[in-house]
């Protein structure tokens, strides 16, 4: 049975992915290495900041202190904030999707974004107190494809007071990448995968793919769970 709705949020309710793209590659050119789109949808999508760094380093042969990590991702961080504030796009269906399933479940963000990114964007486009519970990169030790994110998530959703403790069987993930659809199982959670990153071929492991949140609705949601309730 459907209980609580999890949303990744890049590449799900903000169309920033290119975004970071472009924020990966100015940092590292500063750093004199290059970055291609391709490279990046293939390999790096639905990394946290962190990994996706540390990734392109191992991957160039390059050795990458945590010093110089961390001041990697914040100054990424920063190009963000100064990128962003002009160019936020909220997907299609996101604004009619997140107000009718919070008025009928518990919502949360489980996402490999930097939290003061997430809590901004929200406040921006005023969808923040739909949101009962946020999980970022900041508050995990591992990034997705790793469960852990997820797994947080649901935590904190049962410490809400509920009357009876959501089970990870309960809970649907909505990502945009692979990495995310491979997390979200691990957590023994549901997914529907949005092709808004990838082409829809690339996301099958999920329950459902759809190609647009646009038509989503509570329903819709229900039924990848009505084989469950059937048995």
């Amino acid at each position: 049975m459907l209980r609580a709705v999890i949303f990744d949020f890049n590449g799900v309710l903000v169309d920033d992915e290119p975004i970071h793209l472009e924020m990966f590659q100015k940092v590292l050119l500063d750093e004199g290495l290059s970055l291609d789109p391709g490279e990046y949808y293939a390999h790096y999508l639905g990394m946290d900041d962190r990994g996706c760094f540390k990734a392109v380093y191992q991957n160039r042969g390059h050795v990458l202190s945590s010093a110089s990590l961390e001041k990697l991702v914040q100054r990424k961080a920063r190009y963000y904030r100064e990128s962003i504030e002009r160019r936020i796009v909220v997907f299609p269906g996101v604004r009619d999707l997140v107000p009718e399933l919070s008025s009928r479940l518990p919502l949360a963000i489980g996402s490999g974004a930097l939290r003061s990114e997430i809590e901004m964007i929200l406040a921006s486009i005023r969808l923040r107190s739909f949101f009962q519970v946020i999980v970022s990169t900041d508050d995990v030790s591992k990034g997705k494809p790793d469960p852990e994110v997820f797994s947080k998530v649901l935590q904190l959703l049962n410490q809400k007071g509920i009357d009876r403790a959501i089970e990870p069987s309960d809970c649907l993930v909505i990502e945009d990448s692979r990495e995310g659809i491979r997390g979200a199982h691990a957590a023994r959670m549901k997914c529907l995968a949005v092709a808004n990153s990838h082409q829809a071929e690339e996301l099958t492991d999920a329950e459902a793919v759809v190609e647009s949140l646009e038509g989503v609705n509570v329903s819709f949601l229900e039924s990848l769970f009505s084989a469950d309730d059937s048995a």
